[in-house]
């Protein structure tokens, strides 16, 4: 039994963000709620900065999993709670304490309830970056546990608290991250002819980034290249030897993805013809689409809608990125919206999700587990 109600387990994880693979205090907060428990029923693995938590079932046949990321992101709250981030320009504005909480709730449920088949927990860090779900996919930790199913949830502040939101197929889409740099020859700025600046160079780019979706992807496809930050220069009168853009690219299709890619590489090479400088790409972090298994769906939503009170909405696809995409591409499983009735969206700094979608979650997946797991 819990010592503490879940939704002050979520207000202390909420002061305790932390960004990829640096989530000490939030793993040492889990390991103190799980020590809490019985533990002849469980059985723990670290990995890195997460945890794998097995829950022994009565007669086992298969291992059905169950995934809650744990990072933060490097925002600064501006809620003005009482129980707001106490790290600096660190905020859980994606829900990721609502993850974790649920999960805590669902284990603590099956350690006084066991069925017959076995539980995996995967504390996952890092999804927000550089990704930890396919390496930690890929550790020998896993790999011993490995489940047959997986499962997880992301809180959607746009749907009413409760609700749960899904569809067939693909949900979220293949993303990556996007850094170029370009590196010119800078100047005086009264003698632009003896430089290469690239500030204009950086414009032109944006620029003819923003053909690449309307001239080189099927519009009956979608594809999204978002340029959300550029630097350049370092006072107003010298011209720029350098500049830097910052953004992402989300496609509904790995194929559509590759295509991108080759577009931009493409015009980055006119780019260092045209204004005879250096430029530079890198992807950074990629994320592999989020494609629900079908009849798992099928199963589940059906099974919510006939065997409790929680409102079943089928939704359209969304270029969010998640990272459980690589669990689901060897794993069958799901991932659905949690509505949490926020006026302010993910990754906002005044992200306020009503907490009563704690408990309708952890009641939904330990009635479904148990009708899975037996």
């Amino acid at each position: 039994m819990f010592m503490k109600s879940l939704i002050e387990i979520r207000r202390e994880l909420h002061q305790i963000p932390e960004l990829g693979f640096q989530e000490y205090k939030t793993q040492a907060y889990l390991l103190s709620i799980l020590e809490s428990f019985p533990q002849e029923r469980m059985a723990i693995k670290k990995w890195k900065t997460g945890l794998l938590v097995k829950v022994h079932g009565l007669k086992p046949t298969k291992t059905i999993g169950y995934r809650a990321d744990i990072d933060g992101l490097p925002i600064t709250e501006e809620t003005g709670f009482d129980f707001s981030s106490t790290h600096e320009a660190r905020m859980h504005a994606c829900g990721h304490d609502f993850h974790m909480t649920i999960a805590l709730g669902i284990v603590s449920y099956f350690i006084n309830n066991p069925i017959k088949d076995d539980l995996l927990f995967i504390f996952q860090p890092a999804e927000e970056g550089p990704g930890g779900a396919e390496p930690m996919l890929k550790s020998a930790e896993m790999q011993e546990w490995m489940p047959d199913l997986i499962f997880a949830l992301h809180i959607a502040p746009e749907y009413p608290a409760g609700t749960i939101a899904l569809k067939e197929g693909l949900l979220f889409a293949n993303t990556s991250e996007l850094f170029i740099d370009l590196k010119g020859k800078g100047g005086h700025a009264a003698y632009p002819h003896q430089t290469n600046d690239m500030v204009i160079a950086a414009c032109t780019l944006v620029n003819q980034l923003q053909t690449v979706i309307s001239r080189n992807i099927d519009p009956l496809d979608s594809a999204v290249i978002t340029i959300g930050k550029i630097t350049g220069g370092t006072v107003q009168n010298v011209i720029a030897e350098k500049a830097r853009l910052e953004g992402t690219i989300r496609t509904l299709s790995p194929e559509a993805m590759k295509k991108v890619k080759h577009r931009i590489e493409a015009l980055v090479k006119g780019i260092e013809t045209g204004y005879e400088c250096q430029v530079e790409i890198d992807y950074g972090s990629m994320y592999h689409q989020v494609y629900n298994t079908e009849l798992v769906t099928r199963e589940f939503m059906e099974y919510v809608r006939s065997e409790t009170d929680v409102s079943v909405v089928e939704c359209r696809e969304a270029m969010t990125g998640e990272d459980f995409g690589y669990m689901l591409k060897e794993i069958p499983g799901l991932m659905f919206w949690l509505g949490v009735d926020s006026p302010f969206g993910l990754h906002h700094a005044r992200l306020n999700p009503n907490e009563s979608a704690i408990d309708v979650a952890v009641k939904v997946m330990t009635s479904y587990l148990s009708f899975k797991g037996n």
